[in-house]
């Protein structure tokens, strides 16, 4: 890397993925009717407003440098090598990107019957009693047609803004809904002056957090919760850390809060996650990276603490 100058490395970060694919692999990218993409390889890897996120994995960025790295799985040295190469025989022309706007959330045929989605949660060790409760809520539906879970993020006027999908039919499938706003969320908040807020990944860790919370004989409507349908450190080392809109508005609307637990994923990309979120808050609030204690998330958690104690009682029940 030392005959490569800072300076082109710097020149390097700043090309998008969709500039680099468009320029230099045209026939990896697939568009969508709403304007964004995806890649041949990796249906799941969408690209849009200048980032992309690869949801199976639950890793994403912007540049095509973290594509190449965290995708592709080449080395910093190989990735920077192959972008100067194609860079040095062709300048590549800006791609701008101008998603489809809108003026609402477009919503699958849903019904709150949710017999799939029970299921599914209840296979993933969530307590029914608590499903029960936010499909009451009218917080999480099924999709009539694919049986995917819904899980609906409201606005102060009780409109659906937000919409989380995940499969419940073994193939992995977790994305948003087309025109979802990230500044709303799928939350539980309580109705006291809680001054703590915990912030989960996705609805599905809430809810096992929940869940866990009734195991140890606690009410998870004590809390303020809420999910982020995904987040990741988008840039490199050197970008700007920047707040969630979820948290931002959360935030701006409880003046009270002084601690925030991120209970994201137990891996590299809770752990960037986090330390953006807490360079960018820790003056103003107590801020603290909360993963499981086990496994990679809090439904894992949830997993192997409900498989423990089947053995257990296995054990006594065999004495």
């Amino acid at each position: 890397m030392t005959q490569i100058s800072q300076q082109t490395i710097s020149q390097i970060r700043e090309i998008d993925l969709l500039t680099y694919l468009k320029n230099y692999e045209p026939s990896e990218l697939v568009k969508d009717k709403y304007g964004a993409y995806h890649t041949v390889s990796h249906d799941s890897l969408k690209i849009s407003n200048g980032k992309w996120f690869w949801w199976s994995r639950g890793i994403g960025g912007r540049s095509a440098l973290d594509y190449l790295v965290n995708v592709r799985e080449m080395s910093f040295a190989e990735a920077v090598k192959a972008i100067r190469e194609k860079t040095s025989i062709s300048a590549p022309v800006t791609i701008k990107q101008n998603p489809k706007k809108y003026e609402k959330v477009y919503l699958p045929r849903y019904t709150f019957l949710c017999p799939n989605v029970r299921r599914y949660l209840a296979s993933r060790g969530i307590d029914d009693e608590i499903v029960s409760e936010f499909i009451s809520k009218k917080m999480i539906a099924e999709d009539v047609n694919t049986k995917n879970a819904l899980f609906f993020g409201y606005d102060d006027v009780g409109k659906i803004r937000q919409c989380s999908i995940h499969s419940t039919c073994g193939v992995s499938v977790k994305k948003e809904a087309a025109g979802s706003d990230k500044t709303y969320c799928f939350k539980s908040l309580s109705d006291s002056n809680e001054s703590t807020l915990r912030v989960f990944e996705s609805a599905i860790d809430l809810l096992s957090f929940a869940t866990l919370m009734k195991q140890n004989g606690r009410d998870y409507r004590s809390e303020n919760l809420i999910s982020l349908s995904g987040v990741f450190r988008s840039g490199g080392k050197n970008s700007v850390s920047k707040v969630p809109a979820a948290i931002q508005k959360y935030l701006d609307e409880h003046r009270e809060t002084k601690k925030i637990y991120l209970h994201f994923d137990n891996d590299e990309a809770g752990k960037l996650a986090s330390d953006s979120i807490i360079s960018a808050l820790k003056n103003d609030y107590d801020v603290r990276y909360v993963p499981p204690t086990d496994g990679k998330d809090f439904n894992d958690f949830l997993m192997i603490k409900t498989k423990n104690a089947a053995q257990k009682r296995k054990h006594i029940e065999g004495r």
